[in-house]
């Protein structure tokens, strides 16, 4: 079973079914479109900033590994452990940049798959209905100087009353 996040515009109303045509579902799981393309897989899904952030932390290790004069092999290893690092850190990068474009988690999915998981969310989206407005009228809380000071022992006054 996987974890999906739902993005919706900051604006939708809840159960709305227009809302859901800018609907995005993240998978929260590695990426190994990631892995395998980093940068391009970033400029692919629109995370300009993230993806220029990990080409300039690609070119910057690059040096640094070039100016400490590392193996040749130890590099490349060292290549595979910061490409998983990319792998695992991707979608919520993504999901970062969503909530940033005014696109925020609204709600959170454990499915199958994919079309399981917008099946779920749509769904749930559906059922909810707007907010209920406060009540017109103030709500008084009862007076409870009319029955008189009561001892408060401990931290349960209630239990102590009755015994």
């Amino acid at each position: 079973m996987a974890t999906y996040t739902l993005h919706l515009p900051r604006d939708a109303r809840p159960g709305d079914p227009a809302a859901l045509d800018k609907a995005e579902l993240v998978k929260d799981a590695f990426s190994w479109g990631a892995f395998f393309f980093t940068v391009l897989w970033f400029f692919a899904h629109r995370l300009w900033i993230a993806g220029l952030g990990v080409l300039l932390a690609f070119v910057a290790f690059d040096g640094a590994l070039d100016v400490l004069n590392v193996h040749p092999t130890a590099a490349v290893a060292a290549h595979l452990l910061f490409s998983c690092l990319i792998g695992l850190e991707a979608n919520s990068l993504r999901r970062w940049t969503l909530a940033r474009n005014g696109r925020p988690v609204v709600d959170v999915v454990t499915a199958s798959d994919r079309d399981e998981a917008e099946t779920k969310a749509f769904a749930r989206w559906l059922e909810r209905t707007a907010p209920v407005s406060a009540p017109s009228r103030p709500v008084v809380a009862p007076n409870r100087s009319a029955r008189g000071p009561e001892p408060v022992l401990g931290l349960f006054p209630d239990v102590e009353r009755f015994r």
